[in-house]
């Protein structure tokens, strides 16, 4: 087999979706001839671990693990942090802490840390890897980012040994949602494009996972592209399994709840249909599955749904499926920001394997709505649009009480499958080598 050195800082045991997209590209890639060898980390500092992702490890990988030194003691010194307490991803708060502190910390994260908290482990990776890759070559390189610190090691070992090399995007870089948030300088932000730029431009391929982000990222870097999306790694014929649903009219949103995907009218619509309906108000239920920043608590809170909301911090992912169907609606918030159009994660299509309908906030023509019309799988409302989020919600609670919700299990979606996905990849490989 031909061998990728796929560069990746997320991989088991760190759990959440950071980890998923190139565990399950990995898991595939043999099938098409193509070995993976993982450089990753041996003690990074994650949000979230998951050992239930190690059996999703394929056999034939062979996985590089180096240390990694990050500033995460020092911050958590810094704030009042307990040292065993993890940082939380996308800026998810679960504590009420601001102040000057927290912004001075942000600070020196978005102006010190550059392009983000990982750049202290790029020179020794290079140093590493270009000795290690005498004595294993391979015929390419992957790097994956956020953190962007990936692509630097890349960039730097395609400069050294002329490798070729895939930049993988599973985030924008600059146009991210929380850039704003880092308070950077000038010189800051005119060194984080820089970098952006280079990487873009010097890959032999760039890759993203949904149109939007592919038509930014080729403006930037003048560069052609390629979409290839997250995907499930379910077997459909699951479907076929008796569901037991919950008896409650269950609305179930997996991941993190950053602020940006707070959205205060949807509590709003819930809030007017129980008080309207005793009955909508008894059998309604909000289970949040992951990390939900305190400012969406407070949301919840003030439209008076806490007691109708179940928090679990988190589930391994192997029981991720059995939570989706036995959700009666699955919640997708899209991050209310400026990139909203071309944000598509990995969630959505594990949402079209559970065969759940699906209610989505967000942009009514962004690349999320685009995938759930094709699968016909639900329906996608505006941030601000209120009385359209409370029309379908009463709509769907009608359903649900008629035992009519329908189950949108479609042999269409077997294109976003991991397996699939994976031969996308290979292809690509193989037109670079």
């Amino acid at each position: 087999m031909k061998r990728v050195l796929i560069i990746t800082y997320y991989w088991p045991p760190s759990g959440g979706s950071g980890v998923q997209r190139w565990l399950k590209m990995s898991k595939y890639l043999p099938e098409y001839g193509w070995q993976p060898v993982i450089y990753t980390t041996e003690n990074a500092e994650y949000p979230i671990v998951d050992h239930s992702l190690e059996k999703d490890i394929t056999p034939q990988a062979e996985v590089v693990r180096r240390p990694i030194v990050e500033p995460y003691s020092f911050y958590k010194k810094f704030l009042g942090i307990k040292q065993e307490e993890t940082i939380k991803v996308g800026f998810a708060s679960a504590t009420k802490k601001t102040g000057w502190k927290a912004k001075a910390a942000m600070w020196i994260r978005g102006n010190l840390f550059i392009p983000d908290a990982r750049c202290w482990w790029v020179k020794p990776s290079v140093r590493y890897l270009k000795a290690y890759l005498k004595d294993h070559p391979v015929d390419a390189i992957v790097s994956t980012g956020p953190p962007h610190s990936m692509h630097l090691i890349a960039m730097k070992l395609k400069e050294a040994l002329g490798i070729p090399w895939i930049a993988d995007f599973r985030d924008p870089w600059t146009e991210i949602d929380y850039y704003g948030d880092l308070h950077l300088s000038r010189r800051a932000d005119r060194k984080q494009h820089q970098l952006e730029h280079e990487v873009l431009t010097k890959a032999d391929k760039v890759v993203t996972i949904g149109w939007d982000c592919a038509r930014s990222l080729g403006r930037i870097g003048q560069r052609n592209v390629r979409v290839i999306p997250n995907g499930y790694d379910w077997d459909l014929s699951q479907q076929s399994q008796t569901s037991e649903l919950s008896e409650m009219f269950t609305i179930t949103h997996l991941g993190v709840v950053t602020p940006s995907r707070n959205v205060p009218q949807l509590w709003s619509a819930l809030k007017e249909l129980k008080d309207e309906d005793e009955n909508f108000s008894k059998n309604l239920k909000i289970r949040l599955i992951g990390q939900v920043d305190q400012s969406v608590l407070q949301s919840i809170e003030a439209e008076g749904l806490t007691e109708s909301t179940e928090l679990v911090p988190h589930i391994p992912h192997d029981e991720v499926l059995k939570a989706q169907r036995a959700s009666q609606v699955l919640l997708l918030l899209v991050n209310n920001t400026p990139n909203a159009k071309g944000i598509l994660t990995g969630k959505l299509f594990e949402y079209l394997a559970s065969g759940r309908p699906i209610l989505c906030i967000g942009p009514e023509d962004g690349d999320a709505a685009h995938v759930i019309s094709e699968a016909k799988a639900g329906t996608t409302i505006g941030f601000e649009d209120k009385e359209r989020m409370k029309e379908a919600l009463a709509k769907l609670y009608r359903k649900y009480l008629d035992n009519d919700l329908p189950n949108n299990a479609n042999a269409s979606i077997e294109r976003y499958s991991r397996r699939a996905l994976a031969g996308e990849y290979a292809d690509l490989l193989e037109r670079i080598t």
